[in-house]
């Protein structure tokens, strides 16, 4: 495992080595508030666009508007994870960031993007997302699947 230092330069080697101490308290239960805030954000975001591609094109879109939602979750997933907060809206409402696991690093968006991909398939199979309860980093399956980890904003 690599050497990470947060932004601020704390380091630490409480629970996982290189992680500062705290880095992973609560984070399962701030995880579902941010989903919950993301799942709306994205909602909005997808209904407006809809809307407006809708007035715009006459309703001639109706038949390419129904998958519009996977679309803007996975920019919008990508676009603010990769972006300078290294967090969706909803994780930094709740404290929350993504970093690549192995360095610490900020996440490129095609790691952001396929980390969206893998979390909204898991849904489909959700005894996968309790994964987080046997793993000692609390990470789940699209996480390492996607080789980063959710840690709070120190």
């Amino acid at each position: 495992m690599a050497y990470i230092s947060t932004p601020r330069g704390m380091t630490g080697t409480a629970g996982r080595a290189g992680l500062p101490q705290g880095a992973l308290d609560s984070v399962r239960r701030r995880r579902v508030a941010a989903v919950a805030a993301d799942l709306v954000l994205v909602s909005i975001v997808a209904f407006g666009l809809w809307l407006a591609l809708l007035v715009l094109t006459f309703g001639l879109s109706l038949v390419i508007l129904p998958p519009l939602f996977p679309f803007v979750a996975f920019f919008y997933n990508g676009l603010t994870v990769s972006g300078p907060s290294m967090a969706t809206p909803g994780m930094r409402l709740v404290g929350l960031e993504l970093r690549m696991d192995s360095t610490g690093a900020r996440v490129p968006f095609i790691n952001a993007a396929l980390h969206a991909v893998l979390f909204y398939f898991s849904w489909m199979l959700p005894p996968v997302l309790l994964l987080s309860l046997f793993v000692r980093d609390k990470r789940c399956l699209h996480d390492m699947l996607s080789g980063v980890i959710v840690v709070r904003r120190l």
